[in-house]
C-alpha cells in the first residue's frame, strides 16, 4: 500500500516521484517497464547512436503505414529505461516559445501561461552559465554548454547569419528567434537524465520504492476511483495500491494505451475489444501531434565531423580514451550541436521552423549506415495542423498500440515543408560552409516543388516529439483538466507530454520536466485540502460521517 503510485519513470514521472517523496510521511511507488539506468550507453552522450536506432532501452515504436509518407511507417524511439526518453534523446534543452504556453491558457487552462510555468522551469534548472531573469542555479537538472563542440557547427551558424538570420546565444532567454549553439542536459561530460537529476541523489529514501522491469497492465478502480495499478514483473502479477492517487506518466503513447486498457476511452472502441468500460472518454488517444521533419545530407572532406571510415574508427578509439581520462571530446557530443528557430515568412509573429544541425550523416534514424564523413541538417515544422491518433491493437497489454501519426493529413503542412526545404538548402549552400561542404546527397538534382514534395513524402518522418493524446482542457475531447485530473474519474492524473493541448515550438524534454514539477505541486496542494482528505482517507470519511451524524 502506498499513498501515490506513479506509472512510468520517464522525464515527468521521475520528477513527480522525487518531489512527492520529499515528505517522509508520504509513501510513493514508481513503476518503470524498463531496466535500471546502469548501462554506460545511457550515461555516455554518444551512446544515443546505439540506443535510438534499435530496441536497446527503447520501445522503438513504428506507426501504422502513413499515406503522407507513401505508405511508409514512421519511427518513434521512446525510452524504455529508468529516466525514459531523457536517457536516449539528444539532450537539447529547449523550453518552447512564450506564445505556446499563453495559448494553452487561452484555451481554458488556467495556471499554464508562460509567466505561470516559468517558475517551474527555473525550479528544475541548474544552468552552468549562471542565474539571471531567465535561468536559475540550484535545481536538479544540470544545463550546460557542450564541452567539445565541433567547429563545423560554428560554420553552420555563420552560414545562417550570412543568409540573413540573427545570432542568439540563448534560445530560452528573452527571444527564441535566431541561430546558435544548443545547450544540453549534461553534467561533467555525462548525460543528465531525469533519473540522474531527480532519483540518483534520493534513491535511498525509505518512503520511495522504485520498481524497474515492471510492466503496468491496468489501473484498478473501485467504482470510478483509481485505487491501484496491476503490473507484471518476472512472470508474476502484482498490485501496487494507492490510497491517494495514481499518476500516469507513460508518455504520448503509453498513457493513452494504459487508460484504454483500463476501460477509459471511447466506449465503442473499448467494447469492440472486449474491455469493460469504466468511463466513456472519447478524447483518449486523439489529438496526436508531432513535428514533421526532413533531413538534408552532405558529404564532407572535414575530419571534424563523424566519419564511418577506417580512419574514423581509429579516431573514435582515440576519442574514447580521451573521454575516459578527461570526459571531453567527441564522446561528449549530442551530435545535434547547433540549430535555430526561424520564420519562413518575416511577417509571422513567431518562428515556425526549427533546425538541428548534426555533425554526421543521419540516414533513416541511424538505422542505415552512410560511409564517409559528412553532416546533416534537420528542418521541422513547429506547429503542424495535422493530427493523428493512438488506439489499441488488442486487449493484450504487451501489444504495441496502433500509432497513426497523421503526417501531412493537412496539405498545408506539406506546403510548409516544401518552403522549409528551400530555405534550408539556401543556408546549406552559403559561403561559410564551403570549406567543409562536399556533395549534397539524395536531393542535389531536385528543383521543382513537385520533386521536393515527392522526396519529402519518400524520406521525411518526425523528430521524436509526440504529444497531445491526453490533452488538457474542458472541451468534449479533453482528457484531463487544468489540474491534470482525468475527467470523470477520481484519484487519477496524467502527468507527461500527452497533456499538451498543442505542440510547443521546440524540443519536448524540458517541458515534460516542467509539467512534472508543476503537477507535483498541484498534487501536494490537493492533498492538504479537506475535500481531498475526505475522499482519499477511509478513516477520515468515517470520522466525518460520525461527526455529521
Amino acid at each position: 500500500m502506498y499513498d501515490y503510485v506513479v506509472v512510468g519513470g520517464g522525464s515527468a514521472g521521475c520528477v513527480v516521484a522525487a518531489r512527492l517523496s520529499e515528505d517522509p510521511a508520504v509513501r510513493v511507488c514508481l513503476l518503470e517497464a524498463g531496466p535500471d539506468d546502469t548501462s554506460p550507453l545511457v550515461h555516455v552522450p554518444v551512446g544515443a547512436l546505439a540506443t535510438v536506432p534499435r530496441k536497446l532501452f527503447n520501445w522503438a515504436y513504428e506507426s501504422v503505414p502513413q499515406p503522407g509518407l507513401k505508405g511508409r511507417r514512421g519511427y518513434q524511439p521512446r525510452g524504455k529505461v529508468l529516466g525514459g526518453s531523457s536517457c536516449i534523446n539528444a539532450m537539447i534543452y529547449i523550453r518552447g516559445h512564450r506564445w505556446d504556453y499563453d495559448h494553452w491558457a487561452s484555451l481554458g487552462n488556467p495556471g499554464w501561461s508562460y509567466d505561470e510555468v516559468l517558475p517551474y522551469f527555473l525550479k528544475a534548472e541548474h544552468n552552468e552559465r549562471g542565474a539571471d531573469a531567465w535561468h536559475a542555479t540550484g535545481g536538479p537538472l544540470n544545463v550546460t554548454d557542450l564541452r567539445s563542440p565541433s567547429p563545423v557547427g560554428g560554420l553552420f551558424i555563420e552560414a545562417a547569419k550570412q543568409s540573413g538570420y540573427a545570432y542568439t546565444p540563448d534560445f530560452n532567454g528573452a527571444s527564441q528567434e535566431g541561430v546558435g549553439p544548443y545547450q544540453v542536459t549534461q553534467v561533467g561530460g555525462e548525460r543528465c537524465s531525469a533519473a540522474q537529476a531527480y532519483l540518483r541523489p534520493i534513491r535511498n529514501r525509505p518512503n520511495l520504492n522504485i520498481i524497474t522491469d515492471a510492466h503496468a497492465t491496468r489501473v484498478i478502480f473501485e467504482g470510478k476511483r483509481a485505487v491501484g495499478v496491476e503490473y507484471r514483473r518476472g512472470g508474476r502479477v502484482s498490485v501496487a495500491k494507492a490510497s491517494r492517487e495514481v499518476v500516469l506518466s507513460g508518455g504520448a503513447f503509453g498513457s493513452p494505451q494504459l487508460l484504454m486498457l483500463s476501460g477509459i476511452g471511447r466506449a465503442e472502441h473499448l467494447s469492440g475489444l472486449g474491455i469493460p468500460v469504466v468511463h466513456d472518454l472519447p478524447g483518449v488517444g486523439q489529438n496526436l501531434q508531432e513535428h514533421p521533419d526532413y533531413i538534408m545530407l552532405y558529404k564532407s572532406p572535414s575530419k571534424d565531423v563523424l566519419g564511418i571510415t577506417p580512419s574514423g574508427v581509429m579516431h573514435a578509439m582515440r576519442e574514447w580514451r580521451r573521454y575516459q581520462k578527461e570526459r571531453t571530446g567527441m564522446f561528449t557530443s549530442n551530435f545535434a550541436e547547433a540549430g535555430g528557430f526561424i520564420k519562413s515568412d518575416p511577417h509571422l509573429a513567431i518562428p515556425d521552423l526549427q533546425w538541428h544541425f548534426v555533425i554526421g550523416m543521419v540516414e533513416d534514424h541511424a538505422r542505415k549506415v552512410r560511409f564517409g564523413y559528412g553532416y546533416s541538417c534537420h528542418v521541422c515544422i513547429l506547429r503542424p495542423k495535422s493530427r493523428g491518433e493512438v488506439t489499441l491493437a488488442s486487449r493484450d497489454p504487451y501489444a504495441n498500440p496502433l500509432i497513426d501519426m497523421g503526417y501531412y493529413r493537412d496539405e498545408s503542412d506539406l506546403d510548409a515543408m516544401v518552403k522549409a526545404f528551400k530555405i534550408t538548402r539556401k543556408v546549406m549552400e552559403a559561403p561559410a560552409l564551403a570549406p567543409v561542404r562536399g556533395e549534397e546527397q539524395v536531393t542535389k538534382h531536385l528543383r521543382s516543388d513537385d520533386e521536393i514534395r515527392d522526396i519529402i513524402r519518400s524520406r521525411g518522418d518526425g523528430i521524436y516529439h509526440p504529444v497531445g493524446t491526453c490533452k488538457m482542457g474542458n472541451d468534449p475531447m479533453a482528457v484531463v483538466d487544468a489540474e491534470l485530473r482525468v475527467h470523470g474519474i477520481e484519484g487519477l492524473r496524467v502527468v507527461d507530454a500527452s497533456i499538451m493541448p498543442t505542440l510547443i515550438g521546440g524540443n519536448t524534454n524540458a517541458p515534460a520536466i516542467m509539467i512534472g514539477e508543476k503537477a507535483a505541486d498541484m498534487i501536494k496542494q490537493a492533498a492538504t485540502t479537506p475535500s481531498f482528505l475526505n475522499v482519499a482517507n477511509p478513516a477520515t470519511r468515517r470520522e466525518t460521517s460520525e461527526a455529521t451524524a
